[in-house]
């Protein structure tokens, strides 16, 4: 009845439907909110989405965020999830000393090249300190913990692997959470700079009480920007994981455990490059303006950004060298400069050389207008000779002119010298039977030089010959005079 009575069309409407990509995955999220440079690009079946991605290749560019026991160093527990995986590489953000526990992000292979950045970024603490005498209130060490932050000086405990040198770490802030003033033991929470030694902390706060302390116990809440909430797996689940996988061949678990390295970048702010870009960045090429599709608000320069692919993939880390209004005004020049490549080559097809002047060039090497190294010869137009610029040849030839120039300033107090040796030369008269040296052409030189060292070469010969007749002549008068010993003792 509904279908007689109703009529099932699409009707017109003039409002464009939006994109809401709020919900997106990772580096994909908030995707429409992006400036968009140019909509015009080829997509490529190449790459896959992070989270799409193969059971081998996921483990293999992806990374954990471990719970790390007690006891273990943090070595010795990135050994084992290295035993467990089966992978060649293993890395972590920071070490946690062995009785430390918490947050450790363990990166497999691929994400082995972000270890640097994790390392490096701020850190969260809940502590245990033990006071070694009572004090007057719960408020005064509230106060104590607060005063230390900021820059502090530190010197690495004796316990640390490391050279005890003075440095300062900044804590951002601190705060205490609990105090037990019969045991003497408080509960604080730090967020601090990486390398921040919180025993050393403890230590100041025991020295600006007056009553001494020191550190009874210790957890990492949260390293970059990854807490204890944001999918911490224990070894127990690791191993799990990787039994399911071997035995039931369900890689469910093993994608629970381990996350996409791009999940540590979602924090970095965005540039989307065209498919046809994405290989030749790998390789080390240039970020330029006419391979941007999408770039994000907000980019300073000399910011760490992250560079994608359309798919969510993340290419490299790099250092912006244009803001967000230059690139909207500008058609033209190199965008940010490569600081660490994460995609491996040949993801995607080689898509460079395929320009107008390339395809015209292979076109004339082909025809023989140019040689097989695309150098210009004797069948080359001049119009080709005018019109193309080898920018290669043009760098080259920079770069040869600097040093010249420098010789050239090396060569110049050398040459007056020259000039006045020959002055000198020119007020002693030449004897006649050695010619003047400027007559004497280079071939000559060499050939005194080789007769030189032939006459040398042959008197050292004569000498030996002579040394060793002289060592026979004194040897058979030894054993002449011997004999004649010999015969008048008889």
């Amino acid at each position: 009845d509904i279908q007689h009575t109703e009529e099932f069309f699409i009707k017109p409407e003039s409002r464009i439907a939006q994109l809401d990509t709020s919900q997106w995955p990772l580096l994909l999220k908030n995707f429409d909110k992006l400036n968009v440079m140019t909509a015009h690009y080829t997509p490529l079946s190449s790459g896959a989405n992070p989270l799409k991605r193969e059971i081998s290749d996921y483990v293999r560019s992806g990374f954990i965020n471990l719970d790390k026991p007690s006891n273990p160093s943090s070595h010795e527990v990135v050994a084992w999830i290295r035993r467990i995986l089966r992978v060649e590489k293993t890395g972590h953000s920071g070490t946690l000393d062995p009785k430390v526990t918490g947050c450790l992000i363990v990166c497999i292979e691929r994400a082995t090249r972000l270890v640097k950045s994790q390392q490096s970024a701020g850190k969260e603490y809940v502590g245990i300190v033990r006071l070694h005498n009572a004090i007057e209130s719960e408020a005064q060490l509230a106060r104590a913990i607060e005063t230390l932050t900021g820059a502090l000086f530190q010197r690495p405990p004796l316990i640390a692997a490391v050279k005890r040198q003075l440095r300062v770490r900044t804590i951002y802030e601190s705060k205490l959470v609990e105090y037990d003033p019969e045991r003497r033991l408080g509960i604080f929470w730090v967020s601090c700079e990486a390398g921040t030694y919180i025993r050393t902390l403890c230590v100041h706060l025991g020295l600006l009480l007056g009553v001494g302390g020191q550190m009874q116990e210790l957890r990492r809440v949260r390293s970059g920007i990854l807490g204890e909430k944001d999918n911490m797996v224990t070894m127990h689940d690791v191993l799990d994981a990787q039994w399911q996988y071997d035995n039931n061949k369900d890689d469910s678990y093993l994608r629970r455990v381990i996350l996409p390295l791009e999940k540590l970048l979602t924090s970095h702010k965005r540039l989307v490059m065209k498919d046809s870009a994405v290989n030749a960045i790998c390789y080390g090429a240039k970020i330029m303006l006419p391979g941007v599709l999408r770039y994000e608000d907000g980019i300073e320069l000399n910011q760490e950004i992250v560079v994608i692919t359309t798919k969510g993939e993340a290419i490299c880390l790099a250092i912006a060298l244009m803001t967000t209004a230059v690139i909207s005004t500008c058609d033209h020049g190199i965008v940010a400069k490569i600081k660490r490549v994460i995609m491996e080559r040949d993801t995607y097809p080689r898509k460079w050389g395929l320009g107008p002047k390339a395809s015209q060039k292979k076109m004339m090497i082909q025809k023989g207008l140019l040689d097989k190294h695309g150098k210009p010869n004797e069948s080359t137009p001049d119009s080709w000779k005018k019109e193309y610029v080898d920018y290669r040849d043009a760098s080259k030839k920079e770069a040869a002119a600097i040093p010249r120039a420098v010789s050239e300033l090396e060569r110049a107090p050398k040459r007056k010298r020259e000039s006045e040796s020959e002055s000198e030369e020119a007020v002693t008269p030449p004897s006649p039977a050695t010619p003047p040296p400027e007559e004497l052409s280079k071939k000559e030189k060499k050939k005194k030089k080789k007769e030189k060292k032939a006459k040398e070469a042959a008197e050292s010969v004569g000498e030996q010959i002579e040394v060793t007749s002289e060592t026979s002549t004194k040897k058979k008068k030894k054993k002449k005079k011997q004999k004649e010993v010999e015969e008048s003792s008889e």
